[in-house]
């Protein structure tokens, strides 16, 4: 069974640092575009890095130099380390899954392209 798993989300002040983990099962990653996205509430979910095996990564403007995307091929685990967290970094954070490499462009971020999502973990960031 194909499955997305997250955890390391937490309540942590402004200026801090997280470390999210998205373990995979049921399916080989290496062969995926795997991505981070997060949804606060009356928002679209927003892309917020992604990479694939070929070590193709894209983040969003917003959270460049501050998070990277990590993926350890031996456990199945793909990581999202955030620092310089601010308050509008809270929200869901997913972990998403397509077959394929990611896209070639601006639209790699989209969250209408992965298939396959994990129940989210939710960081919240206090001021």
């Amino acid at each position: 069974q194909e499955r997305l798993m997250e955890s390391g989300g937490a309540t942590v002040q402004a200026g801090g640092s997280l470390r999210l983990s998205c373990v995979v099962s049921g399916f080989v990653h290496e062969s995926h575009c795997m991505g981070w996205f997060r949804a606060v509430p009356g928002k679209e979910r927003e892309g917020v890095a992604i990479r694939d095996s070929d070590g193709i990564m894209q983040y969003t403007d917003s959270v460049k130099g501050r998070f990277t995307i990590s993926k350890d091929d031996a456990n199945n685990t793909l990581y999202l380390q955030m620092s310089s967290l601010k308050p509008d970094d809270t929200a869901m954070y997913y972990c998403a899954a397509h077959v394929g490499a990611c896209v070639r462009s601006t639209e790699a971020l989209d969250f209408r392209l992965f298939s396959r999502w994990g129940q989210g973990t939710q960081v919240t960031v206090m001021a």
